[in-house]
C-alpha cells in the first residue's frame, strides 16, 4: 500500500485543493490530507475548522482522510511511513517556492515530493484572495465550497 501525505494550511479550503485531493487519491492507495499549522500565517479558521471543512468535502473518496498535525512535517511523514508528499503547483512561482522545500524534504528524511499540475481554470485560486475577495463583500461561492463560502461571510461581517 502506498500511502502519501498532502500538507497545506488550507486556509481556506479552495476548489483548487479539492482537485489535487481528488487527482492524488488515484495517485496513491491512501491520501492523508494533513492541516499544518504554519507560524508564518495567522489563520482565519481554526485547524479543527479547516479539517472539518476538508472532510466534509472528501467523504466521497474512501481513501482520503483528513489530520491536523504539528511540528515538522517530515517527522509526522516517517512516522506514518508515507512514501510521498504530495503538492498541487498552480505556476512556476509555486514551484519557486515549493522546490527547496522539496529538496530539504528528501534530505532530512529520503521522502520524496510528488508535484500534481493544478487545472489552469483554477489557477487563479488561492486562499489569499479568496479572503481578500470575501472581505470586501464580494462572492466566493465559485472558488471554495458552499460551507466555506458561508462560513467566510459570517467571519468577515
Amino acid at each position: 500500500m502506498t500511502l502519501a501525505i498532502c500538507p497545506g494550511s488550507f486556509d481556506p479550503v479552495t476548489f483548487g485543493h479539492l482537485d489535487i485531493f481528488e487527482r492524488a487519491s488515484t495517485l496513491f492507495d491512501n491520501i492523508i490530507v494533513v492541516v499544518a499549522h504554519n507560524t508564518m500565517k495567522n489563520a482565519l479558521f481554526t485547524p479543527e475548522q479547516r479539517v472539518r471543512f476538508i472532510r466534509d468535502e472528501v467523504e466521497h473518496l474512501s481513501n482520503v482522510t483528513v489530520e491536523s498535525v504539528d511540528g515538522l512535517l517530515v517527522d509526522y511523514a516517517r512516522k506514518i511511513n508515507a512514501r510521498a508528499i504530495v503538492k498541487g503547483l498552480r505556476s512556476a512561482v509555486d514551484l519557486d517556492a515549493e522546490y527547496p522545500m522539496a529538496l530539504m524534504n528528501r534530505e532530512i528524511s529520503n521522502i520524496e515530493t510528488v508535484f500534481v499540475l493544478g487545472n489552469p481554470a483554477k489557477g487563479h485560486i488561492s486562499s489569499s484572495l479568496v479572503k481578500d475577495v470575501a472581505r470586501y463583500g464580494g462572492d466566493v461561492t465559485s472558488f471554495v465550497p458552499a460551507a466555506v463560502a458561508r462560513a467566510l461571510k459570517e467571519v468577515m461581517a
